[in-house]
């Protein structure tokens, strides 16, 4: 069944306000029906200073429906109270988003120009939409690619290996014109890339023997090729500046201790930190600023117990005296093994290093669709329970596939689902957990935000939520309610408040603008 929504325009006068509430069958902007304001809990007197708010829950009553708070002037006796603390301070956010895969771009591709245009401006725009800020590629194929492939599969003469290197199919007519489409609408998006797999012709079965690897999936890179494979990565952040198009950031390796993808390169710690080595002197040659990530990988080290603690053992083999060293910022994770608390061990290891969540999915294993069972816990884990352990920034898996969990890649995932899922000709959307999660966080938080601290009322049970201080002066706020009934406290920043509803397994997402 299609998800309906709810949009509040919320036009404010020094005289009057006029709220209204509005649902539709698609994103793509079909026919309308108005609704009653009284349905939205959080819609205030006319006239006054509000605090913008977006409520979700996980009946799908309240669907990203925009409403706003009453502010207060002045401090709260309130019996329940959530009270912002600006004098404690955490990590900087670079912003949340989703991966454009080829899938995802081809499915985008698909939508009429007008719809993608309403779609993407709705996702990523600043001003007009949710402000989605960040987004995750691969270097190469990944396992929602049309084909597997590299951009050098075929090696060149000795004094060029990398003559054959050029971008793909998949690059140029599909992730790039999306992305050049979403930048027109957000110029400040930030990329990530990634990839699954170095040149078949730069593996090797074992670091031993030397003995070639020509598969996609497994296998070593030979340390013979590190400056060559590095030289690779250059490559390819120039020919994606060529297109206008900036890289903020890579990892040297997906799923590095993953050898079963669909293409896949073994990467274990004491063979990535060398590699990571030579690709910081590379960028530093070549005057690039793209950050380097390392791991991005499982809580659980996939249970390798000589694995544990991988970037903080990158981080001891390397030092802090190399070449390009200010480049290597930290680590990126994913979810599928082991537990977020991870994160606040590699914190305390390693305070002076940056943490990013990079991956997660949903499917069929997990009821990916089921709102009900994904919304408290996805945001409650994904999200807030990565933000609230000092990460920086949160991405979810395919933006978009369609309503045959595709199209996909023989080896890659078979059974995930997209943050949204289009069907019906590409015109109708349904929008899944990891879209909530996301535009809700992306809504309040802005890129360069600063968390901080907060204290509350122990009477205020099963709310979950994370505090930040954004650069244009406001405050936003992010709440989970987990409990069966809904939950209305007073937010106070000291000198202003006012009472936020968070319905039952809901989300609430606010910013208000400081005294």
């Amino acid at each position: 069944m299609t998800k309906k929504y709810m949009i509040v325009d919320i036009l404010a006068t020094a005289l009057a306000a006029l709220f209204m509430a509005c649902g539709s069958s698609s994103e793509t902007g079909g026919e309308t029906t108005c609704i009653d304001p009284g349905t939205n809990p959080n819609v205030p007197s006319a006239g006054k200073a509000v605090a913008p708010l977006l409520t979700s829950n996980a009946t799908g009553a309240y669907d990203l429906a925009a409403g706003s708070a009453e502010i207060t002037e002045g401090s709260t006796m309130a019996a329940t109270v959530l009270q912002l603390d600006a004098t404690k301070t955490y990590q900087t956010m670079d912003g949340f988003g989703f991966a454009l895969t080829y899938s995802s771009c081809y499915n985008l591709l698909k939508m009429s120009a007008s719809d993608r245009e309403a779609f993407l401006k709705k996702t990523y725009s600043t001003k007009d939409g949710y402000g989605v800020s960040y987004a995750r590629i691969s270097l190469g194929c990944n396992d929602f690619s049309s084909r597997e492939y590299t951009l050098c599969d075929s090696k060149g003469p000795d004094d060029d290996l990398l003559k054959n290197f050029a971008l793909q199919s998949d690059e140029k007519n599909y992730v790039i014109p999306v992305i050049k489409e979403i930048l027109a609408i957000n110029p400040n998006l930030k990329i990530i890339a990634s990839p699954w797999t170095c040149p078949q012709w730069m593996k090797v079965d074992d670091l031993t023997t030397g003995k070639p690897h020509m598969a996609w999936t497994d296998g070593h890179l030979n340390p013979d090729y590190y400056a060559t494979y590095a030289d690779y990565f250059v490559k390819f952040v120039q020919a994606m500046k060529a297109e206008d198009i900036d890289i903020y950031a890579v990892t040297p390796q997906n799923e590095p201790l993953n050898k079963g993808n669909c293409a896949s390169l073994y990467m274990p710690w004491e063979e990535e930190a060398p590699f990571v080595k030579a690709l910081a002197a590379d960028f530093e040659k070549n005057n690039l600023k793209t950050k380097i990530y390392v791991f991005d990988h499982n809580y659980n080290y996939d249970n390798l117990s000589d694995q544990q603690d991988y970037p903080v053992k990158v981080y001891n083999a390397l030092g802090s005296s190399f070449a390009g060293s200010e480049l290597v910022v930290g680590a990126a994770y994913h979810d599928y093994g082991g537990s977020n608390t991870e994160l606040d061990d590699i914190h305390q290891q390693a305070p002076t290093k940056e943490l990013i969540f990079s991956e997660t999915s949903i499917g069929t294993w997990n009821d990916g669709r089921n709102l009900s069972k994904r919304l408290v816990a996805d945001m409650k884990n994904v999200l807030l329970g990565t933000v609230n352990r000092h990460c920086k920034a949160v991405l979810v898996w395919n933006l978009m596939l369609d309503d045959k969990l595709g199209p996909n890649l023989d080896g890659g995932c078979q059974t995930c689902y997209g943050a949204v899922d289009i069907s019906n000709g590409y015109k109708t959307i349904s929008k899944n957990s990891h879209y909530y999660i996301i535009t809700h966080a992306s809504e309040a938080v802005e890129t360069g935000a600063q968390r901080i601290g907060t204290s509350r009322d122990p009477k205020l049970t099963g709310i979950t939520h994370a505090e930040f201080l954004n650069p244009d002066g406001t405050y936003g706020l992010l709440l989970l309610n987990e409990g069966a009934e809904a939950q209305t406290m007073t937010v106070s920043d000291g000198s202003r408040h006012f009472k936020v509803t968070v319905p039952a397994s809901g989300l609430v997402s606010c910013k208000w603008k400081k005294q």
